[in-house]
C-alpha cells in the first residue's frame, strides 16, 4: 500500500479541486482497481460544486456506501438532496439517533422553502424540533428560521421569534426587514431599519428596493431616492445601484433611469438587464436593443436571462428578424442557457417577425415546455393564417395533459375566427370553454357573425353568464352591415344605447348598414338623429413616414403637393386590380 499513498494524495488533491460532477465521477470509477476516496470524501466533493445536485441520486448511492455516516454526512444529504428527499434523510438522521448540529436546520429550512406552499414540512415544526435538540439560541438556526416564516407569509411569527431572540445579528435584522418588505409592510421594514444598531449595503438595498417596487401603488420611488441618497457611499453597492434604477424604470420614469445608469460607478449584468427591460417593457424597444448591444461591447459577453429575453422582445416589438437571429445565434455562441423562458421568448419573437418555421424549429427542440409556450405558438399560428395548424397544436396540448388558460382559449378561438372554423370553434368552446370570458364569447360571436349565423350570435350575447360588453354589441352590429341585416342591427344599436354606449360610430355603421340594403329613408333618418344630438363624423385620415418625413392625409383633402403623382399611382393599381 506504501507505492499507493502518493497516488492516493495525487488523487485526494485533484478531488478536493474537482469543478464537476464528470470529475468526481471519474474518480469514483477509478475505485474498481485502484485505491480512492471514501465515499464520504466523494460526497463531501460533490457538496462544493452548485446546488441542486447536477446527479440528484448519486449522493444518495454515495452516503448508502458510508458505514456510520456522521452528522456531516447528514447534513450534506440533505443539502444535496430534494425537498422531500431531504426531509426523509432528517427522518433518518433522528431514528438513527445522530445529533444534529447549527447547519442541519438552515438545510432543512431550506428545503421548507422548496416545499411552499405545500404543509408537508411546516416552519413550525422544524422551529419545534430545534427548541426540542438545544438549537434553538443557535443563531445560524435562528435567523434561518426568521427568514423561512417570512418566506411563508407567517411575520408575526418571525417578529415573535425576532424579538425574543437576544443573540440578534446583522443577517437577524436584515432577515426581518426584508420580511417585512416581502409581505408589503413598509412601515414596520422602516421602523426596523431606523433603530438597527449596524446597516450593510444589504440593508440599504432591500428598503430602498421595496419603496421602488411600490412606485407604481403611490410615489414609492420619490422615497426610495430619498434613501438612496442618504446611504453612505461604502453601502452603496451594486444591489444598491440596481434597486435604484429598477425602482425608476418601474415607474416608467426612464430619464432618470439613465441618468443614474450612466453615473454608477460599476455595472454587472443585472444593471444592463433592468435597463433593457425598462426600455422594452415601456415602449422603447430599439434603446433596449441598442443598449444590448452596448453591454456585449462593453466586456459583459454572456448576458442573464433577463437582458437576452429583453433583446429578443425588442426584435419581437421591431419586427426585426434578422437581429433577432442574430441575437438567437449570439446566446447559442456564448452558452447562455436556453430555459423555457428564454425558449418561449424566441417562438413568440419568431412568429411576430412572421418566420413560422424558425420559431417551429425552436418550440420541437425545447427540453421543456409550459402553458406559455403552447399559447405563443397556437395564437402566433393563428395571427400567421395557420388556422387549422393552430387548432391541431391545441388538441395536442390537450393530449399531452398540458394545462390550458384562458390565453390558450382565447388564441384557439381567435384561429377559428381568422380561418373560418366555425364547427370547430363551436365545438372546443363548448368542450373547453370551462368558465368563459368575455372575450371568449368576443371570438364566438364574432365566429357566427362571419359565418352569417348573426341570430345564433344574438343568442350568445343574450345568453352568456358575464355581463355583456359594448364591444360585443359592436361585433354584431358590424356583422349586420356585411349580411344586409337592417332588424337585427336596430337591435343592435338599442342595446348599444341601454349600455350608454352610441356614439357618432354606431350610428355611421348604422347608417352604413341601411345604406347597404338600400333602406335611404333610414340613411337620412339616421344621418337626421346625429344632427339633431350634435354628433359629427370623425374626419378619415391616415399617415405614412417616408425618408423621415410624415405625411397626413384626409378623407376629401386634395392639397398635397404630390398629389396629380399619388392619384397617377392609385389610378395604376386600380386598372391592375380590374384586369387581373
Amino acid at each position: 500500500m506504501a507505492s499507493s499513498s502518493p497516488y492516493l494524495k495525487s488523487l485526494s488533491t485533484f478531488l478536493h479541486h474537482s469543478k464537476t460532477s464528470s470529475q468526481i465521477l471519474q474518480i469514483h470509477a477509478q475505485s474498481i482497481t485502484n485505491p480512492s476516496p471514501t465515499p464520504l470524501n466523494l460526497l463531501f466533493a460533490l457538496s462544493k460544486l452548485p446546488t441542486p445536485s447536477p446527479l440528484p441520486h448519486y449522493p444518495h448511492l454515495l452516503f448508502s456506501q458510508i458505514p456510520n455516516p456522521n452528522t456531516f454526512a447528514y447534513n450534506t444529504l440533505i443539502r444535496l438532496s430534494a425537498p422531500r428527499a431531504s426531509l426523509r434523510s432528517f427522518l433518518s438522521m433522528r431514528r438513527n439517533r445522530v445529533r444534529p448540529d447549527s447547519y442541519t436546520y438552515p438545510f432543512l429550512l431550506k428545503a421548507c422553502a422548496s416545499l411552499l406552499p405545500s404543509k408537508e414540512l411546516p416552519v413550525a415544526a422544524v422551529h419545534g424540533e430545534s427548541l426540542r435538540t438545544g438549537f434553538a439560541s443557535d443563531a445560524f438556526t435562528v435567523n434561518s428560521l426568521i427568514a423561512s416564516y417570512c418566506r411563508t407569509g407567517d411575520v408575526a411569527s418571525a417578529r415573535k421569534l425576532f424579538d425574543g431572540f437576544t443573540h440578534r445579528d446583522l443577517v437577524s435584522w436584515n432577515s426581518m426587514i426584508a420580511g417585512c418588505v416581502g409581505f408589503g409592510d413598509l412601515d414596520g421594514a422602516q421602523k426596523l431599519f431606523d433603530v438597527m444598531p449596524v446597516r450593510d449595503a444589504f440593508s440599504w438595498a432591500v428598503l430602498i428596493d421595496g419603496y421602488g417596487k411600490g412606485a407604481a401603488a403611490g410615489g414609492g420611488v420619490a422615497r426610495a431616492r430619498e434613501l438612496f441618497d442618504r446611504a453612505e457611499e461604502e453601502a452603496k453597492d451594486s444591489a444598491c445601484w440596481n434597486s435604484m434604477v429598477g425602482a425608476y424604470c418601474r415607474a416608467g420614469d426612464m430619464g432618470s433611469a439613465r441618468e443614474l445608469f450612466e453615473s454608477m460607478p460599476r455595472r454587472n449584468v443585472i444593471s444592463w438587464s433592468v435597463m433593457i427591460d425598462g426600455y422594452v417593457s415601456h415602449g422603447d424597444p430599439e434603446e433596449g436593443l441598442e443598449l444590448f448591444r452596448r453591454m456585449l461591447r462593453q466586456g459583459v459577453t454572456k448576458p442573464d436571462r433577463v437582458s437576452a429575453v429583453g433583446a429578443i422582445a425588442a426584435c419581437a416589438q421591431l419586427g426585426a428578424l434578422d437581429q433577432g437571429r442574430w441575437v438567437h445565434s449570439y446566446l447559442e455562441r456564448n452558452g447562455v442557457p436556453f430555459d423555457v423562458v428564454v425558449g418561449t421568448s424566441l417562438v413568440d419573437m419568431y412568429m411576430k417577425c412572421g418566420s413560422l418555421e424558425l420559431a417551429r424549429r425552436v418550440f420541437e427542440g425545447m427540453r421543456e415546455r409550459n402553458v406559455v409556450t403552447w399559447n405563443a405558438m397556437i395564437v402566433g399560428l393563428g395571427t400567421n393564417g395557420r388556422g387549422a395548424e393552430a387548432v391541431e397544436l391545441f388538441f395536442e396540448m390537450r393530449k399531452e395533459g398540458v394545462p390550458t388558460d384562458d390565453l390558450t382559449l382565447l388564441g384557439v378561438l381567435t384561429a377559428c375566427v381568422h380561418g373560418g372554423f366555425v364547427e370547430e370553434g363551436l365545438e372546443i368552446f363548448d368542450e373547453f370553454g370551462g368558465s368563459p370570458k368575455v372575450e371568449h364569447y368576443g371570438c364566438v360571436v364574432d365566429l357566427l357573425g362571419r359565418a352569417g349565423r348573426l341570430e345564433e350570435a344574438k343568442d350568445v350575447i343574450e345568453r352568456m353568464r358575464v355581463e355583456p360588453t359594448p364591444a360585443l354589441w359592436g361585433s354584431l352590429l358590424a356583422a349586420c352591415r356585411t349580411h344586409r341585416r337592417v332588424g337585427l342591427a336596430e337591435h343592435a344599436v338599442e342595446r348599444l344605447a341601454g349600455l350608454g354606449a352610441d356614439d357618432s360610430g354606431v350610428y355611421v355603421l348604422l347608417s352604413n348598414v341601411y345604406a347597404e340594403a338600400g333602406a335611404w329613408d333610414g340613411v337620412w333618418r339616421t344621418r337626421r338623429l346625429m344632427e339633431e344630438r350634435g354628433m359629427r363624423k370623425e374626419t378619415g385620415r391616415s399617415v405614412i413616414e417616408l425618408d423621415g418625413s410624415v405625411h397626413e392625409f384626409i378623407n376629401g383633402d386634395c392639397s398635397h403637393p404630390s398629389k396629380k403623382k399619388i392619384f397617377r399611382v392609385l389610378q395604376g393599381l386600380y386598372n391592375l386590380m380590374v384586369s387581373n
